[in-house]
């Protein structure tokens, strides 16, 4: 399909559910925003005429709702959504990074257990190691998903709270900043709820700055993860061969985006190997994916399900766990 009637398409599809209404001047107008402006006033005792002056000045984005009905993982096979992220120059620049910064590497890993290399790759895919932060001012973005996006509206109101609080926690302009069409900010693209639970002071200069200070970021994402269950020294994912007798049983068995519940002796029981020895009780996941010579196998380990809790996709999982093993591999060989 065309890309320009492909997008013309989902704006009219976006229209066509009701959520694509033509956009007042500015937020005030909007009877939910006007719900939500007496709420942060009485809840979390914000200045009415403030809080009415900062909506005036946000504004509706169509693009912002044609992007969040496409996301790439929903759209892709493993094959064409791995090259994206597995290039040689965000390996390179992987390592430029780490060797900049290498003294908040050894140190996340020491608190929070989890490996330079793994934070690495979520900086690197989430923003190319700050290089793209996003383009959408955040005040923006949650409020167009806040407000003129039904199905996710309570989660992106909830973000859109939590965002003015950080801003008057950290005495910033909720007009200033810049992110992802979805609302998300800095190096790590935390979203704002994430922001205020998770991101640390890791330099110890009495600021969480996950927008400037790569340091802050660094021990931020490590946070997150040990927050999220992450197991140190564990395994991520580990690619498997499938047995001629392979025993798929149910279509939910596999590229499941939850804890755990079977192991490797049960997935080699119905004929998915393990490339290298594994113990038979480690509890795994099995995906089977399109790539780039048919069918591949993995069997995904806890590691591998926190990462899920960072961005819910399988296919997003495995390009931070192949990139992080490509940048951990080029720095060793310059080591």
């Amino acid at each position: 399909m065309n890309r320009f009637l492909g997008i013309a398409l989902v704006a009219a599809l976006i229209t066509a559910l009701g959520f694509g209404a033509p956009a007042s001047a500015d937020y005030r107008q909007h009877p939910e925003a006007e719900r939500f402006v007496t709420e942060m006033t009485e809840h979390h005792g914000f200045d009415e005429a403030q809080m009415r002056a900062w909506m005036a000045e946000a504004e509706r984005q169509d693009g912002i709702l044609e992007a969040i009905a496409r996301p790439a993982e929903r759209t892709r096979t493993w094959a064409e959504y791995r090259p994206i992220f597995l290039q040689p120059l965000r390996v390179t620049r992987g390592v430029e990074f780490w060797q900049s910064h290498r003294d908040a590497f050894e140190r996340a890993e020491a608190t929070y257990g989890v490996p330079p290399e793994v934070i690495l790759a979520i900086i690197g895919v989430e923003t190319n190691y700050g290089r793209t932060m996003g383009s959408h001012r955040v005040i923006d973005a949650l409020t167009t998903l806040a407000f003129d996006y039904p199905p996710r509206a309570p989660f992106f109101r909830r973000e859109l709270e939590q965002y003015f609080i950080l801003m008057r926690e950290q005495k910033q302009n909720p007009l200033a900043f810049k992110g992802s069409y979805a609302g998300a900010m800095g190096f790590g693209q935390f979203m704002p709820s994430s922001y205020r639970h998770y991101a640390v002071d890791f330099d110890g200069d009495g600021l969480v700055d996950i927008w400037h200070n790569p340091t802050d970021a660094i021990g931020s994402v490590a946070n997150y993860f040990a927050e999220h269950g992450w197991q140190r020294d564990g395994l991520v994912a580990v690619r498997a061969r499938a047995g001629a007798s392979l025993n798929r049983g149910a279509k939910e068995d596999w590229n499941r985006i939850e804890p755990p519940e079977q192991t490797v002796k049960d997935w080699q029981a119905r004929g998915l190997v393990p490339i290298f020895p594994l113990p038979g009780e480690t509890p795994a996941n099995a995906l089977a994916l399109e790539g780039d010579f048919g069918e591949e196998f993995w069997l995904a380990f806890q590691n591998f399900y926190v990462i899920t809790r960072y961005n819910r996709s399988h296919l997003y999982a495995l390009a931070v766990q192949q990139l992080s093993q490509a940048i951990k591999t080029a720095m060793e060989t310059q080591s």
